[in-house]
């Protein structure tokens, strides 16, 4: 295992030599969940590439990147809205409404609909994946990459990763089945539906084809968990700053006060003018990056990288957490200052070396939803609250929950209308 911790050293290896190392090594407990299909995981090839473009171009046909896809965002945070304000003046816990409203904007897109907060299947979804996320790396279940009939044991967090691979699995193949029996060829609804109308095109021409039903299920688990767990942590990291250093929180109101006032909703054309908004999101994302081990790579080859011989199929981890916090890079790497984005006339910088979406062949396929949910959602939440961390409670410790994802530790807010 050869771990890549400067920003020089990812770089030659994910884009100089993206040939060699785009592959992914075949760990058990990953392969036994995602049976290596899917986005995320699945290895470096002609299927992989395949299945990628048609999920990126489709994806894109339901709004990624685009503005059509911002009335659906703005729609989402009345809910949100009125479930904080159900709080008053209350300290309550983010982490249900944030993560509800985050899974809303990727179902949307993949599934044609949003759940209500209160819907208790959708509610306990999300918790498992939270869960299934933070268990991955825990030390006895990592044993599995070692003995993987471990994976079978009937307790401990073997019983309960087993457990909730079945319930989510459930949940995900009856969606795809209601598309199924409600299919019109005419007017595709979303991405599902989608996905069938290619999977009953190709096999008309090609019985090899990668496009069947049981692909489709590990694409919607890799949008579905990687498009809800990423985005609400970032969005709680920033919650949780905020209230932590209210003097930030007090320009980005400002610039907001500015730029669009109180009553008109946030758009993305708005971004171009809020630099220093735009900076502090950045910041929390530079000091909180979201996947700090990226997602392990392999070397498809024996290859030299930075003088060193890696051998073919070596395990290659890119340090993006180092990458971040580099004292040669970055002044005080440790302190959060979102005046380091921005220039003497405070504009906004763009940093090679801020890559908090990865870089290269496997970029994170998210990456445009994910900044524009950022942004609309952030600007949006400032525009109406204000948000204070409890004057009596215990500041939470700030390195966070290290899952496949890094998510803060739990903590109570208390937002204030503006």
């Amino acid at each position: 295992m050869i771990v890549l911790s400067d920003f020089e050293a990812v770089r030659e290896a994910l884009v100089s030599q993206a040939e060699v190392f785009s592959d992914r090594p075949s760990v058990p407990i990953v392969a036994m969940l995602t049976k290596k299909k899917g986005i995320v995981f699945a290895p470096y090839g002609p299927v992989w590439r395949q299945q990628r473009k048609f999920s990126h171009s489709t994806l894109r046909h339901f709004g990624l990147g685009k503005h059509s896809l911002e009335p659906k965002i703005i729609e989402e945070l009345k809910y949100v809205k009125e479930e904080m304000l159900r709080y008053g003046k209350d300290p309550f816990n983010p982490f249900p409404i944030i993560s509800n409203s985050v899974s809303n904007v990727i179902c949307s897109m993949a599934f044609g609909r949003r759940f209500d907060y209160e819907d208790v299947e959708f509610k306990t979804m999300l918790s498992l994946m939270s869960r299934a996320l933070e268990i991955s790396v825990n030390s006895h279940v990592l044993l599995v990459n070692i003995c993987p009939w471990l994976y079978y044991l009937p307790f401990g967090p073997f019983r309960e990763l087993r457990q909730i691979e079945f319930d989510v699995t459930a949940f995900l193949k009856k969606i795809i089945a209601q598309h199924r029996d409600t299919l019109d060829r005419e007017n595709p609804r979303d991405f599902i539906d989608m996905y069938l109308l290619q999977v009953e095109e190709e096999r008309k021409s090609n019985s090899e084809s990668s496009f069947n039903e049981d692909y489709l299920f590990f694409i919607i688990g890799d949008l579905f968990i990687a498009g809800t767990d990423t985005t609400t942590n970032t969005l709680l990291w920033c919650l949780l700053y905020m209230s932590l250093h209210p003097e930030v929180q007090e320009k980005v109101h400002t610039e907001i006060e500015v730029v669009i006032g109180r009553d008109r909703a946030p758009s993305l054309t708005d971004k171009a003018h809020m630099p220093f908004t735009e900076a502090t999101i950045m910041e929390v994302q530079r000091m909180t990056v979201v996947v700090p081990l990226s997602v392990p790579r392999m070397a498809s080859a024996t290859t030299v990288l930075r003088g060193y011989t890696i051998p073919k199929g070596s395990v290659i981890v890119p340090n993006l957490w180092s990458v971040h916090r580099d004292p040669n890079i970055w002044e005080r790497p440790d302190d959060f200052q979102p005046t380091r984005f921005l220039d003497e006339n405070g504009q906004l910088i763009k940093r090679e070396m801020f890559i908090p979406f990865g870089i290269g062949k496997r970029v994170c396929m998210g990456e445009q939803l994910a900044k524009m949910e950022l942004f609309l959602m952030f600007v949006n939440l400032m525009q109406n609250f204000t948000f204070l961390y409890p004057e009596n409670a215990t500041k939470p410790a700030m390195e966070g929950r290290f899952g496949l994802t890094l998510a803060p530790f739990p903590f109570n807010i208390i937002v204030l209308k503006r």
